[in-house]
């Protein structure tokens, strides 16, 4: 008797958008062969208050492409945030009557390379204790950007102010950032710029905390789903090319790097207060102001030229715990 493998979960996408139209009908241009090899695959755009031409394009998109079967367009009335307006969508989703086995985080300046969708689903049934997994991403050029995460901590935040050898060899094993292979692994967070959650980590864990705007809602999320048991995992097989920082500007790469908004800030302070206290949130403040100011004491002794964004010590300290609760 020949054996077939069990039937694939069902996934919803989730498309959050803000003034980015064109990217969002290009990413769904990417999912249409997702969608012919994966049935049981549907696509969400929820639009964020935009304001400006998203909706009518992309609703003409989805109609004059014949996309309708699959994808929808869904409009928030407010710009509440990435958190926000992908809760928007998966409220409605987990209230329906046949809710999704998946839900997949996409962000709008994504191309999803073909088979992404199906390697996902099938990674999250072959290993039921995983909750959240995460695909390898491409840069704009198409050169792999192969990292995934561990949770930030008083010394990882030491070692990203550093930027010293010595100090950065030292912290390695604390860094945020994990450079990671070719096979699959377990992490501590991936980005959400394309991550599969398991429905049932949204009745242990709860939706994602909307006291973020943006930044640190994924790391928060996959922290409370750590919490309540379950594993995150990241899955090289999965590939999606990512346009960073099109909405934001943040992580743009730009010739000139652009004065970090005030939310990243809050949004990290937030994390800190939340799932550490203040007196931690107070240290990894100074473990990162401290090594970056002797970071910067040596760059100027140097006489090199400042890659930072305007104003970064600054705000940095305006924003942190040590002067705001």
């Amino acid at each position: 008797m020949i054996q077939t493998d069990p039937p694939l979960p069902t996934m919803l996408a989730i498309i959050v958008n803000y003034r980015t139209g064109p990217l969002v009908v290009e990413c769904l241009a990417s999912l249409e062969n997702e969608v012919r090899e994966m049935p049981g695959l549907q696509v969400v755009v929820v639009d964020n208050d935009s304001g400006d031409d998203s909706v009518p394009l992309i609703d003409s998109a989805i109609r004059m492409e014949g996309w309708g079967g699959w994808a929808e367009l869904l409009a928030s009335p407010v710009n509440g945030g990435f958190a926000s307006g992908n809760n928007h969508a998966i409220r409605r989703a987990l209230a329906g009557r046949n809710p999704p086995d998946l839900v997949w985080l996409v962000n709008p300046d994504t191309v999803i390379r073909p088979g992404a969708a199906r390697t996902l689903a099938a990674f999250m049934r072959d290993r039921p204790r995983a909750g959240i997994a995460g695909s390898a991403l491409q840069s704009a050029d198409g050169t792999p950007w192969p990292y995934a995460f561990r949770f930030p901590t008083i010394l990882g935040e030491t070692e990203r102010g550093a930027r010293l050898g010595l100090v950065s060899r030292l912290l390695s094993s604390h860094a945020i950032g994990r450079t990671m292979g070719q096979e699959t692994a377990r992490v501590d967070w991936v980005s959400g710029a394309s991550m599969v959650i398991r429905r049932a980590v949204f009745d242990d864990a709860g939706l994602m905390d909307e006291g973020y705007f943006l930044y640190y809602e994924e790391t928060d999320f996959c922290l409370q789903a750590r919490r309540a048991g379950w594993e995150c995992w990241y899955v090289p097989q999965a590939v999606v090319l990512h346009i960073s920082g099109q909405s934001t500007g943040v992580t743009a790469a730009t010739t000139e790097p652009k004065r970090i908004p005030r939310y990243w800030f809050e949004s990290r302070r937030r994390y800190f207060l939340k799932n550490h206290g203040r007196a931690y949130a107070i240290a990894a403040d100074l473990g990162w102001a401290g090594m970056h100011m002797l970071w910067q004491v040596r760059r100027l002794a140097m006489l090199r030229r400042n890659p930072d964004p305007p104003r970064m010590l600054g705000d940095f300290l305006r924003n942190s715990a040590l002067f705001r609760a």
